[in-house]
């Protein structure tokens, strides 16, 4: 049986020190139970001969730089753990930012000078839900309302609303092609493809073999198509004074941004993410 050391430095022609360690630290815990203290003490050595198979059957997947978080079956954001599968994109630790930046604005201070109507928020491409489910545990007197165009996403979502008591109506909804607005959100929120097709060769392996394609790229010639089409939704279905949340591609945050104030959205502005970079885009409808 091979050691913690042994495992993570099999991973290392893929991914750094860093990284190997922790992909096999959450294996050995997720999977296994294992605590920080089991893992750093030895104990990978004292698995039993069917665990010792089934973790060597994993470390081959991750050899071929399958995701962990598919391996596994899920991925946790904002601290709860999300059902994945492949055809879901994986919730990303940067997305929690945009998450915090709409409960800051519409959270309890907000909340306390509510009208007794609920807080309509959409939530377009929501994948496994991740962005819906958090908004919709974490605002009060909400009503969260998730499309995607992917039925088999929208299962997964759904199944993650249920493991944490969200109420979330989700539908099957291209947001190139929706319908006529049925009712007025006050939050619009997106994270849609926004990464170009050129840029494909500088992406990992584990991103570029196993996650879907159609939740990552946009056509070279038009990175904002699905910010226009989302954006000009808004200007349709936006309560008077209502706003719209982005997470975008660095590269072209700008644009956005500019896109933004021609739609007639004011004060447009953006934050950087926990990393450091323009990730994040907010505008707001005029009265």
């Amino acid at each position: 049986m091979m050691s913690f050391q042994q495992l993570w430095h099999r991973l290392v022609p893929l991914y750094d020190a860093g990284e190997a360690q922790a992909l096999v630290r959450t294996v050995l815990e997720v999977r296994f139970g294992f605590s920080p203290a089991d893992i750093y003490t030895g104990k990978v050595s004292e698995l039993s001969t069917d665990e010792a198979t089934e973790l060597e059957k994993i470390m081959q997947r991750l050899v071929q730089a399958e995701p962990v978080q598919y391996i596994l079956g899920e991925a946790v954001f904002l601290g709860r753990s999300f059902r994945v599968a492949p055809g879901v994109l994986i919730p990303r630790p940067e997305t929690e930012d945009l998450c915090r930046w709409i409960v800051a604005d519409y959270g309890a201070p907000y909340c306390a000078l509510l009208p007794p109507a609920p807080l309509q928020v959409l939530d377009v491409g929501t994948g496994s839900g991740c962005i819906a489910v958090s908004l919709a545990l974490a605002l009060r007197n909400s009503m969260l309302t998730a499309w995607d165009v992917s039925g088999d996403a929208l299962l997964i979502a759904r199944d993650n609303a249920m493991r944490w008591g969200a109420e979330v109506d989700f539908r099957l909804t291209d947001a190139l092609n929706p319908s006529a607005p049925s009712r007025k959100y006050d939050v619009i929120v997106s994270n849609p493809p926004y990464v170009c097709r050129q840029e494909a060769g500088g992406m990992a392996r584990n991103v570029l073999e196993y996650e879907p394609d159609t939740a990552l790229f946009v056509p070279d010639d038009d990175p904002l198509l699905f910010y226009r089409a989302i954006a000009g939704y808004g200007v349709r279905a936006l309560s008077a004074g209502g706003a719209v949340y982005f997470e975008t591609n660095p590269l072209y945050i700008y644009k956005v941004k500019e896109m933004l104030s021609d739609l007639g959205y004011r004060n447009v502005g953006s934050r950087k993410d926990r990393f450091g970079k323009e990730r994040f885009v907010k505008g707001e409808r005029g009265s």
